[in-house]
Parts: structure tokens; sequence; C-alpha cells
């Protein structure tokens, strides 16, 4: 069944792309592993999956010993809001941690990282709906967030990330604004610090199971998919 939910997923990208003039081969499927265990993860992966995205560390930290046990290899991403106190694990255990809110995040972040000796990949991650039950930056914070992340030696920005408010298919075009808004971002980041050596817009991390196209429309080029693969 994971390996069907896979290639239908990966035949809806191919189409999305070419309706959209894209690569589909530049597009970053992430499976988000939230309610899927160690066996499903290795059925997934040798469908072909290269990366998962775990939302709370001490679940991730479990499944990841599993995965030890079992000899799998793939990819580990950080989706889910992460509180300070967890911040010394994600850094050790994840190779990108995609849901960089807060500037005192990022400086958690920076220590941890310091002491390893690592530069931590980081996404940050903007709540472009405006929902109060979401997290992630204010929009008009953006910047701020930006430049006073990248200005700490251990963590480079790789992009943005958002989520999608959760709307009924009547209201999809509030998600599709959502999503253009955070492009919009990401481009005038680009532009603005197209010279820094520590910022690179090379992922935009939106879209999910119920979502994904429109976000492959408005340019993301990394989407979470959770229950359409694993469920």
């Amino acid at each position: 069944m994971i390996s069907e939910n896979l290639q239908k997923i990966r035949g809806e990208i191919a189409d999305i792309c070419r309706r959209a003039g894209r690569r589909a081969d530049d597009i970053i499927l992430i499976g988000a592993s939230k309610y899927a265990n160690a066996e499903q993860i290795k059925e997934a992966i040798a469908a072909g999956l290269e990366y998962i995205g775990e939302n709370r560390v001490q679940d991730a930290l479990e499944k990841f010993a599993a995965f030890d046990r079992l000899g799998i290899k793939v990819q580990r991403h950080m989706i889910g809001h992460l509180q300070t106190n967890k911040a010394k694990q994600a850094v050790e255990n994840f190779d990108l941690i995609q849901s960089v809110d807060s500037l005192k995040l990022a400086q958690e972040i920076e220590k941890h990282a310091s002491r390893m000796n690592k530069v931590m990949d980081i996404l940050l991650q903007i709540n472009t709906s405006g929902e109060e039950q979401k997290f992630g930056a204010d929009t008009q914070d953006v910047f701020d967030l930006v430049k006073g992340a990248a200005d700490l030696p251990h963590v480079r920005i790789l992009g943005l990330m958002t989520m999608g408010p959760l709307v009924e298919t009547a209201d999809r075009e509030l998600a599709r604004r959502c999503f253009r808004q955070l492009k919009e971002f990401s481009d005038m980041i680009r532009r603005e610090f197209s010279d820094h050596p520590k910022i690179e817009m090379k992922y935009l991390s939106m879209g999910m199971s119920g979502d994904y196209d429109m976000a492959l429309e408005e340019g993301a080029n990394m989407i979470r998919i959770g229950r359409a693969i694993f469920l």
C-alpha cells in the first residue's frame, strides 16, 4: 500500500509540474512520519522515499533508535514545533530543522551547534495564515528574524517553511494566498541578501496531503506528505 501511495503521489507531482512548466525532479518529497512506525518508514524508503519529517523530538528519537537496528538510512527533518529545551537533541539528531520560528530558538540552536562544532541547517517558519493556533514568525517580523539568525555563526538559513490554513475545499484560495506570500518573501530575501554567505533561499517547504497541489503551483520545491503516504 505504501509503495502504491508513493507511486500515485509521484505521478500527481509530475502532472502538476508539467502543467506549471516545472521539473518534477526538483521537488523534494518529505514523508511526514508522525503516525508511521519504523517498519512503515522502512517500507517507504524501500519504495524510494529519501526524506522523512518528524513532529516531536521524543517520538523521533525512539524511531531513530529503531532505524539504527534496522539499518535504515534516510535524511531526517524536524518539521514540528520545536521547544528551546529540545534544541540540543534536535541539533544532535536532525539534518535540517524546518520549524525555526523565533530568534530565541535560533540562538538556542546556535549554542548547541557551537558546542558540537556543527553548522545546523534550518528553515525559518513563517505564519502566513495569521492563525493564532499556528506556530511561525509573524509576517511583519520576517526580515528581523532573517537578519538575527544569519548573524549566528553555526546556523545556516536554507529557506522558508509555512503551514497552510486548515480550511474546507471552498476556501482553498486562502491557502493559495498563504503559499504565494511565502514565495514572495523568499524572492525578497534572495534579492536583499544575495551576497550573504549564511543565507541561501534553496528550499520553499509548503504543502501537505490536502493542499500540496496548490503549493507546487505557487512555487514549493519541498512538500510534507503524511497521511497520503502512510494511512
